[in-house]
């Protein structure tokens, strides 16, 4: 691979001098010149023609801002990384607005700052790639169109983010599927926890982007080590509200032509958000739980979606089962009207293993749990492609908020 140009522009010369050794470590980068303010980065961007400028959001003429704006019109070929010690979502927004192609916030390891460039690189290379292709091959839109799964349930505590993080890593790990897992539990989503990640950016943020694009959502999605995706869900439950049902229909439609599978987290109610998720959905996936209360309540849900006209795109998951219990699976059955899809057996290191921030599938292999994970996915994988958009809207019902009573 040839190496990528990169044009270092902040205006402390140590931060630069710092930029320039990291890079000198690796064969992959060269560095094509260094700046210390906008009208100096203008010039030289447009003289040395880099792949990559480094571009401190604060500087004493023309602010990182700015010149990132200027530059993507000036030389439309070069992507703009900003570098920034603010780390609020107005910074990110104006960054992105401005045509930068990622954000990171100082101070930042070698590691960050190598693995950004080699990200946005790639990214802007596969897509110029694309444009300039003579001939690409037109799949179909059941062919390039995710599945989305939207996990539901009735009360917190049953297992949905487990459910939903474990099939989303197993689903990766075994089959090499593109998944993204989607927090809509806004206000105390617990995603990025169970994989051990500290968002930096969450749906919140990305709400504030009119209109919402791809791209954008690619710089506020999270990467988890096993190559699953995650959009967090907000940091603080006051900011749930900047998230409306719009802007999850926008996210959906922007980012199901990339991914094989979009997973859904719901909260445990039927609120606008969910509902909006739930019309989206190719399946919904129903999480029960063993005590009388949660499969009465079950229930309930199931008769409302049902009246939703959601029947074919439902599946029952069970979870936490435990015969000793004194319930079996033929009485639960009986109750709720509808056959278990996938249960989940009880497991006594779970809770240990989920503090730690490792899902099950990893951890526990060859747990009841996980086999019956790894059916589900197996599952998926076998059915992935034989649903057809059509049949998707055939599926979807109509005025949700009104039958309900909700809406904003």
């Amino acid at each position: 691979m040839q190496s990528i140009r990169v044009l270092i522009v902040d205006d402390v010369r140590n931060t630069r001098e710092s930029i320039r050794r990291i890079l000198g470590f690796d064969s992959d980068f060269e560095v094509v010149g260094e700046a210390g303010c906008g009208s100096d980065a203008l010039r030289l961007a447009e003289l040395l023609k880099p792949d990559i400028v480094l571009m401190d959001i604060s500087m004493p003429d023309i602010d990182g801002i700015k010149t990132s704006e200027l530059l993507s019109f000036r030389v439309p070929n070069t992507s703009v990384i900003i570098m920034s010690v603010e780390k609020d979502s107005d910074h990110m927004t104006k960054a992105m607005l401005a045509g930068a192609k990622a954000y990171i916030v100082k101070p930042f390891t070698g590691n960050e700052v190598v693995s950004t460039i080699l990200n946005v690189y790639h990214k802007e290379a596969r897509k110029r790639e694309i444009i300039n292709s003579p001939s690409i091959p037109q799949t179909s839109e059941k062919e390039s169109t995710g599945k989305i799964i939207s996990i539901f349930s009735t009360k917190g505590g049953v297992g949905k983010t487990t459910t939903a993080v474990n099939l989303g890593v197993e689903l990766r790990k075994s089959h090499t599927f593109r998944v993204l897992l989607m927090d809509l539990s806004l206000q105390f989503g617990d995603i990025a926890s169970f994989l051990n990640l500290v968002p930096k950016r969450t749906i919140s943020d990305l709400a504030q982007v009119n209109p919402i694009k791809e791209e954008d959502i690619r710089f506020h999605i999270l990467s988890h080590s096993s190559g699953v995706d995650v959009l967090a869900a907000s940091t603080r439950p006051e900011y749930a509200e900047m998230v409306t049902p719009e802007h999850v229909q926008q996210i959906l439609k922007e980012i199901k032509l990339h991914y094989d599978f979009i997973l859904c987290d719901n909260s445990a109610r039927f609120d606008d958000i969910s509902l909006t998720s739930l019309e989206a959905a190719d399946e919904i996936w129903l999480i029960a739980g063993m005590d009388i209360p949660a499969i009465k309540n079950t229930k309930i849900a199931l008769e409302i979606l049902y009246s939703l006209d959601y029947t074919p795109k439902i599946k029952l998951i069970l979870n936490q089962y435990n015969r000793r219990i004194g319930i079996n699976l033929k009485e639960i059955e009986s109750s709720l009207g509808k056959k278990i899809d996938y249960v989940l057996p009880e497991e006594e290191q779970l809770t240990s293993v989920l503090n730690k921030g490792i899902p099950f599938v990893k951890a526990l292999p060859r747990s009841a749990m996980a086999l019956e994970t790894k059916k589900m996915a197996k599952d998926l994988s076998e059915t992935a492609a034989q649903k057809s958009p059509a049949e998707n809207e055939k599926n979807k019902g109509t005025g949700l908020q009104k039958i309900l009573g909700l809406g904003r």
